[in-house]
């Protein structure tokens, strides 16, 4: 494969470690090792010279490689992008993260008020298989409300009937779980614009706050507000076990 006689200096600086002219002083300055502690060189081959687990620069591993998938949970009051104002997304994360190449993207968007599960990756193809509509991947949110539940709100949301005010096709039906007076679970099998807050709002009520709490097959379990994990093999495995 072509990436197996990527020179390392290529490597280095995809993964946001700076620009050629950056990395390449590391190299001359003796910065990058393998884990035995011996010098490589710019022009050295990865494969051939090391591989991508047993580079070190500054004595630390990598960063994962090109085709990283994480899981980040995203608390409320930070923005899905890399040029908007105020806090965003990407100050949770290394700050090489924002400078790799291939982009590292989120995969679909939390609006600035929403927090929760939020998955990342610089993979262009498993982006497009997540967020397609052919996937049908489960996303669950948990809803706190402005008003009591009237309880006819199941009935709505898994009727398949339902229209969302300028959309010219029925929502497809949702499952809908009430938590407790004023806080609602909901499982969705599409995403559109603001679509959980769309949907109270066409039932009379109003979104104050909103989590999501899972994707697929994948949870946040014990991960903490701010805080992101890379995906492993496993995990990207039960991301489509429920499909």
């Amino acid at each position: 494969m072509a990436w197996r006689c990527m020179k390392l200096l290529k490597l280095i600086a995809n993964l946001g470690y700076g620009s050629r002219k950056q990395v390449t002083a590391l190299f001359r300055e003796g910065r990058i090792t393998n884990a035995d502690g011996e010098v490589l060189y710019a022009d050295d081959e990865l494969g051939a010279h090391a591989t991508h687990e047993t580079i070190r620069v500054d004595g630390e591993p990598l960063d994962p490689p090109q085709g990283l998938l994480l899981m980040l949970h995203k608390p409320s009051g930070h923005v899905c992008s890399t040029k908007d104002k105020g806090r965003l997304i990407y100050d949770l994360l290394p700050p090489r993260f924002r400078l790799r190449d291939p982009v590292l993207s989120s995969v679909g968007r939390l609006d600035r008020d929403t927090s929760g599960l939020l998955l990342m990756t610089d993979d262009g193809m498993l982006l497009h298989r997540i967020i397609s509509p052919k996937s049908e991947l489960p996303k669950v949110y948990e809803a706190t409300l402005a008003h009591p539940l009237l309880g006819d709100e199941a009935a709505q949301f898994a009727s398949g009937t339902l229209m969302l005010e300028s959309e010219q096709k029925p929502l497809l039906p949702a499952e809908f779980e009430v938590l407790g007076p004023q806080r609602a679970r909901l499982t969705l099998h599409e995403g559109r614009y603001h679509q959980v807050r769309r949907m109270f709002a066409a039932v009379g009520n109003h979104v104050e706050a909103l989590h999501r709490v899972s994707v697929g097959g994948l949870a946040l379990g014990d991960l903490r507000s701010g805080e992101w994990r890379a995906l492993g093999d496993a995990d990207r495995m039960r991301l489509f076990a429920q499909v």
